[in-house]
């Protein structure tokens, strides 16, 4: 078309110029509804053309569309790109975003000229252009480590049962035994009243070592061991009321303060009630052991567009970090007799229910944790194919 401008006449040129505007339309609207972002850079990251995508994707907005450049949007890739650019050649890695939202990328890029083919420049001017195809991988990453999570519980499912079994029938044989033994000292005569007495709390001592590991074994089991929600309406706050008062001595004897705000008008959920109370019992028992004496536990319920929630406030030493990534592993655990187990046991509830679980922690202030239920008309999965 340029070759032949000055042989055209006006209407020829506004026939052409019209189908090329409507070719140019078609082609907006291709690129605009792909998933991936797609940017055309020159060799100094100056960008030329970001669809839809890649706006939503680096958080480009129009009114940058004056020349950025990609160094700009985001800085780490001049080191990782330059020496591709500089030499012309395609390159693919993952990388991972932390602005406009963290995200886990897969980046592809490619110069226009294909190898082989003449050196001639994919736009006028004598800058060499790059497509650079930017692939959204944050709910796939997501995806794996719940799969390698859920293998990994598979496995120890396996390991339990067996264990539990060899440890449960030596344990009932020593509960019988450590009976008999109390029934006949107690019909023993002439033993001297400072000998029995130790022996009584030796006894003691050992019925009670006996029952501790009854009860790991019985909280290993229902961890391992999930059975499916029974889901029915519920209204969480009259379940948070049964806990706190199921759980208002010990709350006492610590000397922890408790404040319950809600919302007005909380909704219904549909939620297994005896589960929901398992993970309040857990969250709320984490709380009171984060505390010193005369600590302050704020339990707050609201709702939003999705979810009704639920955030337990203490005011603790908080998680170190390195504690905090490994908080929903099995048998990972800060406490003395701890068994590492409540916290794994609150996320499968939480995500059996559709729900999820946020941790936040701050030396200074303390853990806050958020149960969030989906509301019931939020309840709604598409099958996968």
């Amino acid at each position: 078309m340029l070759e032949r401008l000055e042989t055209l006449d006006a209407p020829t040129l506004a026939t052409l110029a019209q189908r090329l505007g409507r070719e140019r339309g078609l082609f907006e609207r291709v690129f605009n509804v792909l998933q991936e972002g797609v940017l055309v850079v020159d060799a100094d990251g100056e960008i030329a053309y970001a669809n839809a995508a890649a706006h939503r994707l680096l958080g480009l907005k129009e009114a940058d569309s004056a020349a950025p450049t990609l160094w700009r949007l985001v800085p780490g890739l001049h080191a990782l790109l330059g020496p591709a650019l500089a030499n012309a050649s395609s390159l693919t890695r993952e990388i991972e975003l932390s602005y406009p939202e963290p995200r886990a990328v897969r980046l592809y890029l490619v110069p226009f000229d294909s190898p082989g083919a003449a050196a001639a420049p994919a736009f006028t001017g004598d800058a060499r252009r790059f497509a650079v195809v930017l692939t959204d991988l944050t709910r796939d990453k997501l995806d794996t480590d719940q799969r390698i999570e859920s293998e990994r519980v598979a496995s120890i499912v396996l390991l339990a049962a067996g264990v539990a079994h060899e440890l449960g029938n030596p344990l009932n044989s020593l509960t019988i035994q450590l009976q008999l033994v109390e029934r006949r000292l107690r019909k023993l005569r002439g033993l001297d009243k400072k000998d029995a007495a130790g022996l009584a709390d030796s006894l003691r001592v050992c019925q009670g070592e006996v029952a501790r590991l009854d009860g790991i074994i019985a909280n290993f089991l229902q961890a391992i061991r999930p059975r499916p929600p029974d889901l029915a309406d519920t209204r969480l706050t009259d379940v948070l009321a049964e806990v706190l008062s199921f759980q208002e001595r010990e709350l006492a004897d610590r000397g922890i303060q408790v404040e319950v705000t809600t919302a007005a008008g909380l909704p219904l959920v549909r939620a297994d009630r005896d589960q929901v109370k398992q993970v309040f019992f857990n969250v709320i028992k984490n709380a009171a052991e984060a505390m010193p004496p005369g600590g302050h536990l704020r339990i707050t319920a609201r709702v939003d567009e999705q979810y009704l929630l639920l955030a337990f406030a203490d005011t603790g030493s908080g998680i170190k970090p390195e504690h905090l990534a490994r908080l929903f592993e099995p048998y990972h655990t800060t406490k003395p007799g701890g068994h590492g187990l409540g916290m794994m046991v609150v996320q499968r509830i939480l995500r059996e229910h559709g729900g999820q679980i946020v941790v936040e922690s701050d030396s200074h202030r303390g853990t806050t944790v958020t149960l969030q239920f989906p509301l019931k008309q939020r309840r709604v999965r598409l099958l996968r194919s």
